[in-house]
């Protein structure tokens, strides 16, 4: 994942300074000094750099600290603030409501895929109940119009575009007012790009722009574009009014830190990130928990979301009695790899949990683990439900393990796998049994009073040792305000 090394060597400074018996100069310059090298390697422009690192000085005066202070603390938050600022122009992106014609413009140059992040875009809001249209303005580049209409027909999106007519303006024009007597609510307007910036490319964004009168123009960058970053946004801003800023290809082996610098150049927020080439391959950006995720520090609320989406609520009562009763079956890791599938790719999703490296997921090993939980899913679709019911392992006798091996089209060494993974998985289960289940209308109360010692205990200890202990388990539920999220990722939640 692009940002994964630039996370994975900010995460090691700051674990080298709080690895540091005394907290001095010499140990903030060093931790500084590591981070700052890391940003400039991932391609972030050096004046950002500088500032963050002046900034940061600031705000650290060691010398006027009390000696009660956690110091560890306040440079972590100091360079959690930063980033964050980098990241956060301080005002947010146009929003547009449904029900109401909005006119979206999509500019960028050639190749950073603004054809598919058109589509995507619409997709993520026709999902959310809004009415959106797709219009190709793009007369520059041959198959343009038919890569759009590809998408749209894939997505069930309605579209306009002209094989003939080679103004774009025009074609602009025409589509959105098809498409306002439509009551389309979301009108998306693709532009032309160029394989660098000219003047022409600029002056037809223009042209375009005054006729449509968007309500929002997103600048859509590719993550590798590198140390141009800056200077490109900006060149696009001095042209249309940039509002938003898309990323795209975040899925790649790129340094990405340029996205940190197009931000800075538009002052405009990264409102989605595009995390591969599929049409729901698409995040809605937060600079916090992204901030978060880079440090290491996790996103809580973001895993909690997941688990929500993923976990219909009714089911959550019955996942919790599961989990009290330690009684783990083949069917409940089949029903839990469903839910894993469906919360996005694996490295994402554990990039949420506080203490996990994105280094520790690379981008091989992610499809391998995604494939590997499929072909797990493929062999006990060809069980019985007997063998899946049951808990007891020495059901899975020589012969049953060959038929399923046969009927699912897989190596037996490949089904003795799977049931050696079902065996870990049940033995990290049975250290839940006796959780105690609160009764319906109990669980606000449970939230309110649940303290970091209850929750140690709730918690799986691997997962209570990557947040730090007890100790980090408080300061994350300081941070959190409250136990209601937490709760609600064992299924309690209200």
């Amino acid at each position: 994942m692009v940002l994964a090394q630039l996370g994975g060597s900010i995460s090691r400074a700051i674990q080298q300074m709080s690895n540091a018996t005394i907290i001095d100069e010499k140990v903030l310059n060093e931790c500084l000094n590591e981070i700052t090298r890391a940003l400039l390697q991932a391609d972030v422009q050096f004046k950002l750099v500088r500032e963050m690192q002046t900034n940061i000085k600031k705000i650290v005066n060691l010398d006027d600290l009390a000696a009660g202070h956690n110091k560890r603390r306040i440079i972590q938050q100091a360079i959690f603030n930063e980033l964050c600022k980098i990241l956060d122009p301080g005002k947010p992106s146009f929003t547009p409501k449904k029900g109401k014609p909005s006119v979206i413009m999509f500019v960028g140059l050639q190749g950073s895929g603004k054809t598919t992040t058109c589509t995507k875009y619409a997709y993520y809001h026709q999902k959310k109940g809004w009415k959106p249209a797709l219009v190709c303005a793009d007369t520059f580049r041959a198959g343009a119009f038919d890569q759009l209409k590809q998408n749209a027909t894939k997505a069930k999106i309605p579209f306009y575009g002209s094989y003939t007519e080679s103004d774009p303006v025009r074609i602009a024009v025409e589509g959105v007012e098809t498409f306002k007597k439509e009551n389309c609510d979301l009108i998306i307007v693709d532009t032309s790009g160029r394989h660098k910036q000219e003047a022409a490319l600029f002056e037809e964004m223009r042209q375009v722009s005054e006729a449509t009168n968007p309500d929002l123009v997103i600048f859509v960058m590719d993550s590798s574009i590198g140390q141009a970053a800056f200077d490109q946004a900006q060149a696009f801003k001095q042209s249309v009014s940039v509002g938003a800023v898309i990323v795209t290809k975040m899925d790649g082996h790129a340094k990405g830190g340029g996205a940190l610098s197009a931000v800075a150049a538009t002052k405009s927020p990264v409102i989605f990130i595009g995390t591969g080439e599929h049409m729901d391959e698409f995040e809605v950006f937060d600079v916090k928990p992204f901030v978060s995720r880079l440090l290491g520090m996790g996103d809580w609320s973001g895993f909690m979301d997941k688990i929500h989406e993923v976990v219909p609520m009714d089911q959550q009562p019955e996942l919790l009695q599961k989990l009290s009763e330690g009684n783990f079956t083949l069917r409940i890791m089949y029903e839990q790899f469903q839910n894993i599938l469906k919360m996005g790719p694996i490295g994402q999703v554990f990039s949420m949990l506080p203490g996990f490296s994105s280094e520790l997921m690379p981008k091989g090993r992610e499809k391998e683990s995604q494939a590997k939980i499929k072909r797990y899913m493929t062999m006990m679709d060809s069980m019985t439900n007997e063998e899946l019911d049951s808990s007891n392992p020495k059901l899975m006798n020589d012969s049953r393990i060959m038929r399923i091996a046969r009927g699912s089209g897989r190596q037996v060494r490949e089904v003795m796998e799977m049931l050696e993974e079902y065996k870990r998985l049940a033995k990290i289960w049975s250290k839940m049994k006796g959780l105690k289940i609160p009764k319906k209308g109990e669980m606000s109360a449970l939230s309110r009073n649940m303290n970091a010692q209850h929750m140690s205990k709730v918690l799986p200890q691997g997962m209570l040792k990557q947040i730090g202990g007890v100790g980090g388990l408080q300061n994350l539920m300081k941070q959190m305000g409250s136990t209601k999220d937490m709760m609600g990722m064992f299924g309690g939640g209200e």
